[in-house]
């Protein structure tokens, strides 16, 4: 089985996708890592050197490549924006099992405020008005995941719970 863990930046993906494979003994996957091996730089300089689209590309290629091979029994932490762009979404849910990790507003600035390694809020002065309006424009994709655990402090039982 694979699972798809998904969400803002910030929400918790890389942390809880690490504690659900070591709970399910399966292995644990970092989109975002895959990706920095593909480009061979971060994906900050990345994007400050050819732009998001730029990005969106390589993820796409990348996510596209994982979802047709036979890797099985995987925990795969999304980047925040890969269920936006293209159909990842559509392919995502019929590849494996969905959780959107649903942190409140709050949370995610208080989170992020000092993260100075997003590229998307880098520079921004209101970090708490961009989380807003940002996960306004991506909440729509995200509810397309089968399941939803809600909370600022996810815990792997709930995900558990959540995926029954």
């Amino acid at each position: 089985m694979r699972y798809f863990i998904l969400g803002y930046m910030g929400s918790g993906k890389t942390t809880l996708g690490r504690a659900l494979s070591l709970h399910l003994e399966v292995d644990f996957i970092d989109l975002d890592a895959l990706i920095t091996s593909e480009i061979g730089s971060s994906i900050v300089s990345f994007m400050e050197d050819k732009g998001e689209l730029a990005f969106r590309k390589v993820e796409h290629n990348v996510l596209e490549r994982f979802l047709t091979s036979d890797r099985e029994d995987v925990v795969v932490a999304l980047g925040g924006g890969t269920p936006v762009f293209y159909n990842h979404m559509e392919a995502l849910n019929a590849s494996g099992t969905t959780v959107f990790l649903d942190v409140s507003v709050v949370e995610l600035a208080r989170r992020l405020e000092k993260d100075v390694d997003r590229p998307l809020i880098k520079d921004k002065d209101d970090v708490a008005e961009f989380v807003a309006k940002h996960l306004f424009e991506r909440r729509p994709f995200y509810s397309l995941a089968q399941h939803r655990v809600k909370g600022d402090a996810i815990t792997v039982e709930a995900v558990l719970e959540a995926i029954g």
